[in-house]
């Protein structure tokens, strides 16, 4: 990789890796482990061919989403994860009269099934239409609307206080937005 390549992948992870740690982290249902693992392999597969990239952010979200896809696949059913210290869950949640509902909408995320987690966070964190969805899962366009309105019922269940309104209307307003200021 030439020097230039090299200068503008380092930027680029120092400004997008926040955001797309978010990305991951929502991915893997909340595992900051698993989720740092999938960015790194991301990026490695993005630092290899990076002088042929156009959308440099693109590409390393596809990489993301795919690559969970087939961890889900390869993995039913996966083994808890000890650790000396446990991690703060409401560490990433700011202050404020939201923070609460921040944390009961990510423990919920974290009861959904991988597929269903996968089209609440594809639909309306990354805010991507139902067709894209369909083609990173490999599933038919009504498999991702029965499944988005399945796991919304859910959310709603497990988080009464998400109220009716709109899904991305109320997760915007906890200060998710979808697909990450672009810089």
């Amino acid at each position: 990789m030439e020097a230039s390549s090299h200068d503008e992948f380092r930027e680029f992870v120092e400004m997008r890796s926040t955001a797309l740690l978010r990305l991951a982290v929502l991915l893997t249902g909340g595992d900051r482990y698993a989720a740092e693992d999938l960015l790194q392999i991301a990026l490695m597969k993005a630092y290899g061919r990076w002088a042929r990239i156009e959308q440099h952010e693109a590409y390393v979200r596809q990489v993301m989403y795919r690559q969970q896809v087939n961890r889900w696949r390869l993995r039913r059913h996966h083994a808890e994860t000890t650790v000396p210290v446990l991690p703060d869950a409401a560490g990433d949640a700011a202050a404020g009269p939201d923070s609460d509902l921040r944390i009961a909408l990510w423990a919920a995320l974290g009861r959904l099934s991988n597929r269903q987690r996968a089209v609440v966070v594809l639909r309306y964190f990354e805010d991507l239409p139902e067709s894209e969805v369909a083609a990173l899962l490999g599933c038919p366009v009504g498999t991702v609307r029965s499944t988005a309105h399945r796991s919304l019922a859910k959310l709603r269940k497990l988080v009464p206080e998400l109220g009716p309104e709109r899904p991305t209307e109320r997760i915007q307003s906890l200060g998710y937005t979808p697909k990450e200021v672009q810089r």
